[in-house]
């Protein structure tokens, strides 16, 4: 399984708002971070934003935030909400009941078990699992002494 870009983002988004201690992330700031597109990051930031997972504050001071602390927050929730689709094989798709072997198949079973494990991992790593213990605020140019609005 392969996750696509958005959610590589996505997930990349919410360690920078975690990395920046509750202060207001601003999307231009996190786009030269990680050098790509803001229009990018704000097509990224619509499904974590309805689902909750980050919320934000409009405005000449706004940014944004998590929508919860980044230890509530899995991997799961964010492939969760940012991936279409988890075919693993054409079996899995809706239109394959051209298969004989649809309702019996040992592969069908096996790939849905490992999709099952693949989820199950993810549910036990946070956003706060991925930033602990690492220098990421100096990676990404995030300054605890910069002034800035402290989200409420």
């Amino acid at each position: 399984m392969r996750l696509t870009r958005q959610t590589n983002y996505a997930i990349r988004i919410l360690m920078y708002c975690a990395a920046n201690d509750g202060r207001l992330s601003r999307i231009p700031e996190i786009a030269a971070a990680y050098s790509v597109s803001e229009l990018f990051l704000f097509k990224i930031l619509q499904p974590l934003v309805e689902n909750s997972l980050v919320t934000t504050v409009r405005g000449r001071n706004g940014g944004v935030k998590l929508g919860r602390p980044a230890a509530e927050i899995s991997l799961f929730d964010v492939v969760r909400v940012t991936e279409e689709n988890f075919a693993m094989a054409e079996c899995f798709e809706n239109d394959a009941a051209d298969c004989p072997l649809i309702d019996s198949c040992g592969l069908n079973s096996a790939l849905r078990e490992a999709l099952g494990a693949f989820f199950d991992v993810l549910m036990h790593h946070s956003i706060a699992d991925l930033i602990k213990e690492r220098p990421i605020n100096t990676l990404l140019g995030i300054h605890a002494a910069e002034p800035r609005p402290v989200a409420h």
